[in-house]
């Protein structure tokens, strides 16, 4: 009784606060002056991170099992991931364009497992004899873990697209003087780089800076997805061993285990991809975008079909 009031409260402080920082995060968009409201809407994630880890830990507790035996916990779970990305730069105190990316998916996560799945989803149950191992913290963990990196990294990738193909930013410009000013800005320090841009047009200027924010993206973009592939290999590696205890075999090709392979193959191809210095940023950010289509077919796939050995954590209620 006392754990289960606990998650309600809990549910609610993080359904509330997280309402709250949905709200500041679009004014945030909007208002120039957002210094003190940045500070706001971080305070605000990391109250929300904390709610969810206690809501997470309550029901590890009542339940007697890893919260990720259902949809509604993985979701929940998903979001704490997405929490986790997001304050690691906080923590560093160093300011990148993760934020921009890990902030919404891990709000929006929350706001949906909250309020978007039917209330009888959200209560615990006794695990299914499948779900009954150790091997549950292990391999659903470690592949939650990885859509999430993976998914952060195809959004920045997709970003990148954006920026890279939107119209009224690309245009045709001198690439001979712009990689002169690139060569310049190894060569000199941080000041005589500022006296330079300062110096060039304000089509350079933006073409630089916008060159920047791309090659920010790719970078962040290539390091998550990377941590995100270890994470979804141990997590493929460790359900196969669990798959051989409980059904007798490493490998049955259901939908789940086929969509995870797939998935897997996507970004296996993307790290190649990047790692090749014949192909441009874009090319990796094309297969990201298509790996992050494929997520979302692994992860809600079965879930909308209720079919295969995964069926358990299907939207229908059994």
């Amino acid at each position: 009784m006392i754990f289960s009031t606990l998650e309600h409260i809990l549910t609610h402080i993080s359904f509330s606060t997280v309402s709250v920082v949905i709200t500041l995060h679009l004014i945030t968009l909007l208002v120039n002056e957002k210094v003190r409201l940045y500070n706001s809407f971080q305070k605000g994630m990391i109250v929300t991170f904390f709610s969810i880890t206690g809501l997470l830990v309550t029901r590890w507790v009542y339940g007697n099992h890893f919260p990720l035996s259902d949809l509604y916990e993985s979701l929940i779970f998903l979001s704490w991931s997405f929490y986790i990305i997001h304050m690691i730069p906080y923590f560093k105190k160093s300011k990148n364009n993760l934020n921009a990316i890990t902030a919404p998916s891990a709000i929006f996560t929350q706001a949906f497992a909250t309020s978007g799945l039917l209330r009888e989803m959200h209560q615990s149950a006794i695990l299914v004899p499948a779900l009954q191992s150790q091997w549950l913290m292990m391999h659903v963990s470690m592949m939650v873990l990885g859509y999430a990196a993976l998914l952060c990294g195809s959004l920045l990738s997709i970003a990148l697209l954006i920026i890279t193909f939107q119209k009224n930013i690309i245009g045709i410009f001198d690439k001979s003087l712009l990689n002169e000013l690139f060569l310049l800005g190894e060569i000199y320090y941080i000041k005589e780089k500022r006296t330079i841009l300062q110096n060039a047009s304000p089509f350079i200027v933006r073409n630089y800076y916008r060159s920047q924010l791309i090659e920010q993206l790719d970078h962040w973009s290539y390091r998550l997805i990377s941590l995100g592939f270890i994470f979804l290999t141990i997590g493929i590696l460790s359900g196969a061993v669990w798959a051989n205890e409980a059904w007798g075999s490493y490998w049955n090709w259901d939908p789940k285990e086929t969509w995870a392979f797939i998935t897997w193959t996507i970004f296996a191809i993307y790290l190649h991809i990047r790692t090749n210095i014949n192909f441009q940023a874009t090319n990796s950010a094309i297969v990201a975008f298509i790996g992050f289509i494929i997520i979302w077919i692994c992860y809600f796939g079965v879930n909308l079909l209720g079919i295969g050995l995964h069926s358990y954590g299907s939207f229908t209620l059994n």
